[in-house]
Order: C-alpha cells, then sequence, then structure tokens
C-alpha cells in the first residue's frame, strides 16, 4: 500500500524558466481547490535565485515561495518544492566537466545549501501541507556522469543535513534513467520516490522543440506501434508501473511527479492515452502532477490547434482534459 496520498495536481513553472521569475498567481490555486485538486509541485531553476560568489538565496525569491507555501494551506494544496535546474546537473543541459552535482564538491556543497535554507525557513509546517523533492531527474548511470554510487551518495548526504535541521519533513526522490527506473539502495532513508508518466516518449515529446529529432517521430496513435514491431499499450504501461509498487514492501510511498503530451500530439490520442495512464495510476494508489497547469502539456492555453477550448476568465480552458483528470 502506498504511504502517500493519492495527491493530483500540477506543475507550476513561475520559477522554472532560468534568468526568468514569472512568480505565481493566487486564481490557480483557488481553480484548483474548485476542481477537487490538491497538490502543486514547484520545479525551480537556482539561477532564479543564484548570485555570483553569494550562497545565499534572494530574499525577494523566497518571498515569492513563501506566498506558494501560504496559498497552499489556504486552498488545501500540498506543495511540493523541487530543484529542476541545481548547481552542476540540469536534465535539459549537458553537465559540465569540473562542475558536477554528482562528483564535485562545490556545486553539491551549494545545493545542500539551497536546501537547509528552505528547511530552516519552513521547518514546523506540517509535511501534510510541505514536501522537499530534491533534484529533477537524474540521468541513467553512468561512469562519465553519475555512478550508482555517486547517486547514493550524493542523495543520502543532502537527506542527511536537510534531517540535521527538520526531522519531520517529506522529502522525495525521483528515480533514476529520467524518473523511470525506482532506486531499491536508497529505501531504507525513509523518503519517497517519483516516478514520470512519458511512456511513450515519441507519443508525449512529439515535435518538443527541445527534444534532438522528435521532429522525425512518427504520428503518435495510442496504442503506439514502434518500428520494432513492440507495443506500447495499456498493459505495457502496467508492467511499467508494476515495478514502482514494489517499493511498498520497503514502506515507501511514490507519487508520479510529472506527466502529459506536449501540445503537437493529437488531443484525441492524448486523452485515450491518459485515460490509460490515470486508471493504471488509481489502482496502484499512485497520485500524479501534470505538466503543467498552464502551458502546451496543461488545460489552460495549450496552444492546441485541435481542441474546441472554453472561454475562462480570459483564458483558454481545455474542459475535456480537466474532466478526465477530475474523474482520476
Amino acid at each position: 500500500m502506498n504511504k502517500l496520498p493519492r495527491y493530483k495536481g500540477f506543475n507550476l513553472l513561475g520559477l522554472f524558466v532560468p534568468n526568468m521569475s514569472y512568480g505565481f498567481f493566487e486564481d490557480d490555486f483557488k481553480w484548483m481547490e474548485e476542481w477537487g485538486f490538491n497538490f502543486a509541485r514547484i520545479p525551480m531553476n537556482y539561477r532564479n535565485w543564484y548570485v555570483e560568489e553569494r550562497p545565499e538565496i534572494k530574499e525577494e525569491v523566497l518571498e515569492i515561495i513563501d506566498k506558494v507555501v501560504v496559498w497552499g494551506q489556504k486552498y488545501g494544496i500540498h506543495i511540493c518544492l523541487n530543484i529542476h535546474g541545481a548547481p552542476g546537473y540540469c536534465v535539459n543541459e549537458k553537465t559540465k566537466e569540473g562542475y558536477n552535482l554528482w562528483k564535485d564538491k562545490e556545486p553539491l556543497e551549494l545545493f545542500v545549501s539551497y536546501w537547509q535554507t528552505f528547511a530552516k525557513r519552513y521547518k514546523g509546517i506540517s509535511s501534510k501541507h510541505l514536501s522537499f523533492n530534491l533534484i529533477n531527474e537524474p540521468r541513467q548511470y553512468s561512469k562519465e556522469e553519475m555512478t550508482k554510487e555517486d547517486f547514493i551518495r550524493v542523495m543520502t548526504y543532502t537527506i542527511e543535513k536537510i534531517r540535521e535541521i527538520d526531522k519531520e519533513r517529506l522529502i522525495i526522490i525521483d528515480g533514476v534513467d529520467y524518473g523511470n527506473e525506482p532506486v531499491f539502495e536508497l529505501t531504507s532513508l525513509g523518503v519517497a520516490q517519483a516516478c514520470r508518466a512519458y511512456i511513450p516518449f515519441e507519443l508525449t515529446h512529439y515535435k518538443a522543440e527541445w527534444v534532438e529529432g522528435s521532429d522525425k517521430f512518427s504520428e503518435p496513435s495510442w496504442p503506439l506501434v514502434r518500428d520494432n514491431g513492440e507495443v506500447i499499450d495499456r498493459e505495457y504501461l502496467r508492467r511499467h508501473y508494476e515495478k514502482w509498487t514494489k517499493l511498498f514492501d520497503y514502506g515507501v510511498g511514490v507519487i508520479c511527479g510529472e506527466g502529459g503530451a506536449y501540445k503537437y500530439t493529437s488531443h484525441d490520442v492524448v486523452l485515450r492515452w491518459l485515460s490509460d495512464v490515470l486508471d493504471v495510476l488509481k489502482e496502484f494508489g499512485i497520485g500524479i502532477a501534470l505538466w503543467n497547469l498552464r502551458g502546451p502539456f496543461g488545460i489552460i492555453d495549450s496552444g492546441r490547434k485541435d481542441v474546441q477550448y472554453e472561454d475562462f476568465y480570459g483564458h483558454k480552458l481545455d474542459r475535456k482534459l480537466l474532466e478526465l483528470l477530475m474523474r482520476f
């Protein structure tokens, strides 16, 4: 049985884009509560608060995060803080030699100092309301960037340093291989783990500009048959998420921290695929946060060409996608 509640919600991107803190909107929390959602993941890039030679987080950024934490409590939305872009590692960038979170002391100490800052600032706020998701989507193990030993060492050290300040905080680590593989070596640390809903990748990231070669993916269908004849369908998804439920045997909670499909995949295909994803996650008691609320994976202003949008306070609302998520 999953130790985490079956959360449902969204990723909110107000501090996601490096060097561009858009901030957050109280309306988003209000709408989520009205629709029956209870979870918001906040992926953040450290470049939004980093100043050369100064390890501390800018106070104006901390005040933005304070607002999110307060709104979460006001509207019954669990807030999950995540460092998406960290010193020495970001899934969207090539790791620089000599400045590698997994191997070098300087970026690791900076990373840990950020989590200690959050731990001090929000100590006393219940884990029912707030969790820390340490780093977004570590890649596969490799000798060059991150071995299994590197990952275990960095995660263990960071968790220890947070717990020196706040022993009660709910901590979540993403699985390796972009959140697709659970890490059984860390089950003794008393932290939860997070998976993803980006399978099949050629459906969820069809024509995604930041993915090399995605413009050459075949037009997605659901179920999807790969060129080698492999069938990706509901049963394939079930087998994938079943391995995550093995963490339950160790008392480890699981959440799907991100999932969704980019705006160029046919809306009909997205709805049928996501319906199967949600059914499987629901069967296993695993919650999900859609990437994103507003934007090209989301339910508001997604920019899809094949959706009949509903006018919603000056925004374009994808009612079908919203209702599918509400049923989860």
